[in-house]
């Protein structure tokens, strides 16, 4: 297929695009590079891969690419609300009026596999699953943008929406605001890591899983079009305090402080169930201690700078 990735040059992008060629697809990516263009230098030997530096909210770009493409997986993004909340206007502009406009230009058979956040859930009490039919109460303006941005897309025939659970796991683009990666991340080049309110929980995700489904959705079209799927690894619903002390099982000499006083700005606290997509076909195999074993390798290679998505 030719497929058209947005934002493909970025953390999931990276990872993406190189699957999507191993599995013998034409690739054109649009990115404006903000983030820099490691990400996917080691994929300009494919003659199947193409790269145009530019703007996912300029109409006469994207309305050029989406002439010679069956397939558009919209990547580009400002990602997590500490970004948003920097430049709402742009949040606003990149994460959801430029999926308007793409959605209006896009012909009905030209499949969108769309990655949207599995955030839209919110504060929920960490003790209910949450399914594709819970109702979505984001409390972040990038939980909102995502959420009507998924609504759009899914107005139209040809879409598939994945509410991705907290990605983790090494990119040729990294970034570490990602909570596993920070962990991971505060072990190696730290040794210590302060964390608040411990019980709240959330579901992972590995990139390279996220990658495989996005693959997954493009074959399975047929039979997934039309909704929207939870993407998440079973038994990865963990607590922070959980997930803190999984690192400090890699990483011994790792000292983490559980703060009784003071709370996190980040309020998402929720289980999320993945059976939609299970009966779907598709399974995310690749554990957090897979995940947690590659971030130290990546991050003793790194070094201490750091790689935020903002």
């Amino acid at each position: 297929m030719k497929v058209l990735v947005t934002g493909g040059a970025g953390y999931v992008g990276s990872v993406l695009v190189e699957h999507l060629l191993a599995a013998g697809n034409d690739v054109v990516v649009l990115d404006n590079l903000a983030h820099g263009s490691s990400g996917p230098l080691h994929l300009c030997h494919d003659p199947r891969f193409e790269f145009i530096r530019g703007d996912a909210r300029n109409e006469a770009v994207i309305t050029g690419l989406l002439k010679d493409a069956d397939v558009i997986i919209p990547l580009a993004c400002v990602v997590g609300a500490p970004a948003c909340d920097r430049d709402p206007w742009r949040a606003t502009e990149v994460n959801l009026e430029a999926i308007r406009m793409l959605n209006r230009l896009r012909s009905s058979q030209q499949l969108v596999v769309y990655p949207t956040t599995n955030s839209g859930y919110g504060t929920k009490s960490g003790e209910t699953y949450c399914t594709e039919d819970t109702p979505l109460t984001p409390i972040s303006l990038y939980g909102r943008t995502k959420v009507e941005a998924e609504a759009e897309l899914l107005s139209k025939p040809n879409t598939v929406a994945l509410r991705l659970a907290t990605v983790f796991g090494m990119s040729p683009r990294p970034r570490i605001d990602l909570l596993v990666n920070h962990f991971v991340h505060a072990a190696v080049t730290e040794g210590y890591l302060v964390v608040f309110e411990k019980q709240f929980k959330r579901n992972y995700v590995h990139v390279r899983d996220v990658a495989d489904c996005f693959l997954h959705c493009m074959r399975s079209a047929d039979r997934m079009s039309g909704r929207s799927y939870n993407v998440g690894l079973d038994e990865a619903n963990l607590s922070k305090e959980e997930l803190a002390l999984k690192v400090q099982g890699h990483v011994p000499n790792f000292f983490v402080h559980f703060a009784e006083v003071g709370s996190d700005p980040d309020k998402r606290d929720y289980l999320v169930s993945n059976r939609r997509l299970r009966d779907a076909g598709f399974v995310a195999k690749r554990s957090l201690d897979d995940g947690i074993r590659e971030l130290i390798k990546g991050y003793r290679m790194l070094g201490p700078q750091r790689f935020a998505n903002a």
